[in-house]
């Protein structure tokens, strides 16, 4: 009989709310940037505005969020006392930049399907990061579904058609697919390299150096940080034009505005997740959303779901599957302060 570990998968009752949220947020998220695309899957608008507009959004919901419950003036009164936490935050909120501003590059080039599923890759260096951060060894079973995961995500990059191909036809498909590898695998591989960093330093954030702190005022942190970083950006590739009349006149789409919101959303929830789960269950998280992304990428783009694809999807199922018998634990460092527990069950009782 196979046993099922469901009180270290999910903490608490909170937990499965936000872990469904997080997948239905992160698969919405693919689906409205590829909607935002226009004919030739270009964007009419600065991308870079648009998530440093994204930032602006997030520091706002996370200070009225905060004030629903406290006063403004007891919001510096916390900021400052955990300045220090303050500083901390610039290492995930430069990485999460980087993190946003390629995953709209890199979904001009990969279908949304394609493009979750390669950034799958960053499963075993999360993996890696957990363990040195934490100083917590992974079992072996924990290894192999991380492993069979990652084996998954490889599925969907196997062309099955090559093998019925004529010579003259494969030859032309892999001159086809050489040009998009050699500069967009880069674009991929730094994104993930950002998002696995990221992850399991903003758990560490989270569980350890902020276990006492707020955590809407832990984001508040975060989207400081986050503001300076995409302007330091900006700076960087000389993009004076960002907030131009013309620029700010084309976010104000309702599709552009639809990206943004979802987005604000996706930053809360995931502050939510580290704090009640861990970097690990996440990559997990991200994998589940490849099967719903694929159905609603076919569905609405009329997007294929090739051999490979299906391969992947039950590989990735598998892996999960694996995982839930025994599964990560890693709660916060509860040094006899009042936690943030009551305050997001309340949170997501309201949603």
């Amino acid at each position: 009989m196979v046993n099922f570990n469901w009180s270290e998968l999910f903490p608490n009752k909170c937990s499965i709310i936000i872990f469904i949220l997080y997948i239905v947020l992160f698969v919405n998220q693919g689906i409205l940037v590829t909607a935002s695309q226009d004919s030739n899957n270009l964007y009419n608008y600065d991308i870079i505005t648009v998530v440093l507009l994204t930032e602006v959004l997030k520091l706002i919901t996370s200070v009225s969020l905060y004030c629903r419950d406290h006063s403004f003036a007891s919001l510096f009164e916390d900021a400052w006392k955990n300045k220090n936490v303050l500083g901390l935050y610039f290492v995930p909120a430069f990485l999460y930049s980087l993190y946003n501003n390629l995953s709209f590059i890199n979904l001009v080039t990969f279908d949304p399907t394609t493009y979750y599923l390669l950034l799958q890759f960053r499963v075993v260096i999360t993996a890696v990061l957990f363990e040195v951060i934490f100083k917590k060894k992974l079992s072996r079973k924990q290894w192999w579904s991380l492993l069979i995961l990652t084996v998954g995500c490889m599925f969907k990059q196997v062309n099955f058609s090559l093998f019925f191909d004529t010579k003259e036809n494969t030859t032309k498909s892999v001159k086809s697919t050489n040009f998009v590898w050699d500069i967009n695998a880069l674009f991929i591989l730094i994104q993930a390299s950002c998002s696995c960093l990221a992850g399991v330093y903003n758990e560490y954030l989270l569980k350890e150096p902020g276990a006492n702190v707020h955590i809407f005022i832990q984001n508040v942190f975060m989207y400081l940080d986050s503001i300076l970083c995409n302007c330091f950006l900006l700076v960087l590739q000389g993009n004076f034009q960002a907030f131009s009349l013309t620029n700010i006149q084309k976010v104000f789409h309702y599709k552009v505005i639809m990206v943004m919101l979802n987005n604000t959303a996706i930053g809360i929830i995931t502050s939510f997740f580290l704090k009640n789960m861990n970097s690990i269950l996440k990559t997990y998280a991200s994998a589940l959303e490849l099967i719903f992304t694929a159905i609603f990428s076919y569905l609405l783009f009329s997007i294929p779901i090739h051999l490979n694809t299906i391969l992947a999807i039950v590989t990735v199922l598998y892996a999960m599957f694996l995982y839930t018998q025994n599964p990560v634990s890693n709660p916060a460092v509860n040094k006899g302060v009042r936690s943030n527990e009551d305050e997001e069950e309340l949170l997501m009782e309201e949603v």
